[in-house]
């Protein structure tokens, strides 16, 4: 590699690291207080009985499914198996909804499927306005679930869509990389609330 593009590409790295820096900074105060809303709930939901149902697009996708995985498995604590499903992971599910009805509706037909009053819908969406998760909190919605929603730029949709009992945490950017980032560091603060909750221990 010639000296001048490893300095620019050096540079571009710089200042990925310190947007993300500065944003993180900027998001621990603002989203500290909704943070702990939606872990409080989360923790209150499992403490019950009750489940988490994930969902997202893309690698909002992927956040749906480690988290689930951090419940179902574990985090940084040992603890009781906790009840969280992905509804991003059944190829069959999804591919069968998305070529009878329409792609819109493949979170939606899984909540009214697993979804009980007592459950919780973790809705994940950079933008706000993924139709098919826009449609997930309609259906959570309609059969008495509460809702943690994961936003950015705004809070789109679903922001509007947030009620009484649910939470929306909207990081404050417009940068789907940048909002990403801070989603998977909420996600772990979650976790990490919802451990404390439940066996009083912290890693």
């Amino acid at each position: 590699m010639n000296e001048a593009l490893s300095a620019e590409l050096s540079k571009r790295v710089s200042a990925q690291f310190a947007e993300s820096v500065e944003l993180k900074r900027e998001a621990a105060g603002a989203l500290a207080a909704p943070i702990a809303r939606a872990a409080a709930l989360l923790g209150e939901t499992l403490k019950a009985g009750g489940k988490v149902l994930a969902c997202g697009n893309g690698g909002s996708a992927a956040d749906a499914q480690h988290f689930a995985a951090e419940l179902v498995n574990r985090f940084e604590v040992e603890r009781a198996p906790l009840a969280a499903v992905a509804l991003t992971t059944d190829s069959s599910t999804l591919t069968s909804i998305a070529n009878d009805y329409s792609y819109e509706q493949v979170f939606s037909k899984q909540v009214r499927a697993l979804g009980r009053r007592g459950d919780c819908l973790l809705a994940i969406s950079t933008s706000g306005n993924s139709r098919n998760v826009v449609e997930a909190m309609q259906a959570a919605a309609e059969l008495g679930l509460r809702v943690v929603a994961l936003t950015g730029a705004g809070g789109g949709r679903m922001a509007a869509l947030t009620r009484g009992d649910d939470v929306n945490i909207c990081v404050p950017h417009k940068r789907t990389a940048r909002i990403q980032e801070v989603h998977l560091l909420i996600l772990h603060c979650l976790c990490d609330g919802i451990d404390f909750q439940l066996s009083g221990k912290a890693a």
